[in-house]
């Protein structure tokens, strides 16, 4: 991968990861268990994260918005009724792909053109893509902590600047 250009993506695998970490440190029961919240379960979140992060991986890829729906609802079949240890899994396969797709890219600030038809034409590059994907799972995770919270349980802590001293810290 390019060096500080994807220090983002770097860092939402790393949140992913806590996330994961944390999550199997609490009662199993806690995964599936169904809350009134924006999203029915914390299972639910994680299974959308996954999507999103997976249909963008298919954008920046250069699929069509029929190829891409098509995959994407199956792929939502395929996650339901997963376990936290098989979303682990498909998170860390999926964060590898990113990162094949990343190495085969010359240029981050290249073009890409998103087709869809509730948005028309969307002109913008790769990176501002990653940050997107970024921005996205930063923003599911925060529903997670909030989930977690009002089921009597804490949130783990997956800001930006958490990741910073994690790495530079170890890398001292």
């Amino acid at each position: 991968m390019k060096g500080q250009e994807l220090q983002f993506y770097n860092y939402h695998v790393w949140a992913n990861q806590k996330i994961f970490s944390h999550l199997k440190g609490l009662p199993q029961d806690i995964y599936q268990k169904e809350v009134k919240n924006v999203f029915s379960s914390v299972s639910e979140v994680v299974g959308h994260i996954y999507a999103t992060d997976t249909i963008w991986l298919s954008v920046m890829s250069g699929y069509s918005f029929d190829e891409i729906i098509k995959s994407g609802k199956q792929l939502r079949e395929n996650i339901k009724g997963k376990s936290i240890e098989e979303m682990e899994m498909m998170f860390l396969n999926l964060s590898e792909q990113f990162k094949a797709f990343f190495d085969h890219q010359d240029n981050l600030n290249q073009l890409v053109f998103c087709a869809h038809p509730n948005f028309s034409q969307l002109e913008t590059n790769l990176f501002e893509l990653i940050q997107h994907v970024v921005n996205h799972g930063t923003y599911h995770r925060g529903n997670i902590t909030a989930m977690l919270r009002q089921m009597g349980y804490p949130g783990v802590m997956t800001d930006y600047v958490a990741y910073l001293y994690a790495t530079k810290v170890s890398n001292s």
